[in-house]
């Protein structure tokens, strides 16, 4: 009996090398814009510039001295008020108890002028929802993200990198490279992607867990891009027997 063949790179036409790669490049761009996204929205959360294991805790399990609302127009959102003065607006209104009517006097109006565009679900599901008094009331009060928040969020974050890494995996398999080496990476990038997820929960009440969270990403970050690098490399420069 012929041991079973599988099919490697050199096996493929150039055209499905050119179709992999392209994809592979896409996702590859696509992954960077998501990191900035990711810094962009979560760095300056403490005060300070730049994203740090701080910001993190903030983002999922909250400060014990400032709201992330107010954290937020304090440091990195600060640049988006049209005025100045509406942080002093907005900061009187988080102290004297974010009520429900000062909310639709005063607040509404400055973030639908300037902060909705962004903090919508349909544009960013991974930022606060500012169009309502329910989602702002959430992070103009002590606290971090709420589950409800960390649900939504996850399951869009599970769903749609779950179909990318898999098609990542399917065009690393085609590499001439040892199998069980072959098998743990595609793997890696999995778990690595459920740890984090997992401990987005579990930072909301343990705040030090946010260093897996920093962790878990950049395992998957690491792995995702070992598997692109390699794949690209191995369609077009390696020998072909």
């Amino acid at each position: 009996m012929a041991p079973e063949r599988f099919r490697r790179f050199k096996d493929i036409s150039v055209s499905e090398r050119i179709l992999n790669t392209v994809f592979l490049l896409t996702i590859g761009l696509g992954y960077l814009a998501a990191l900035a996204n990711l810094y962009y929205t979560h760095q300056g959360l403490d005060g300070k510039a730049g994203l740090s294991v701080e910001d993190v805790v903030i983002s999922y399990h909250g400060s014990n001295t400032q709201t992330r609302l107010g954290t937020a127009i304090k440091g990195i959102m600060k640049p988006n008020l049209r005025y100045s003065s509406d942080q002093d607006v907005i900061m009187e209104w988080i102290n004297s108890g974010a009520d429900e009517p000062g909310y639709t006097e005063k607040i509404a109006p400055i973030l639908n002028r300037d902060c909705i565009i962004c903090h919508t679900p349909s544009v960013n599901p991974s930022l606060p929802d500012l169009t309502h008094y329910k989602g702002v009331a959430e992070v103009a009060h002590g606290g971090g993200a709420t589950i409800p928040t960390l649900v939504r969020v996850s399951h869009i974050h599970l769903f749609g990198i779950a179909f990318i890494l898999f098609f990542i995996g399917k065009i690393f398999l085609l590499c001439e490279i040892n199998v069980y080496i072959k098998r743990i990476a595609v793997v890696i990038p999995f778990a690595a992607m459920l740890l984090d997820v997992v401990s987005w929960f579990i930072t909301k009440s343990t705040p030090s867990f946010a260093y897996v969270v920093v962790i878990s990403g950049a395992l998957m970050g690491i792995s995702m891009g070992m598997q692109i690098l390699v794949s690209i490399y191995q369609m077009w420069f390696y020998p072909r027997r």
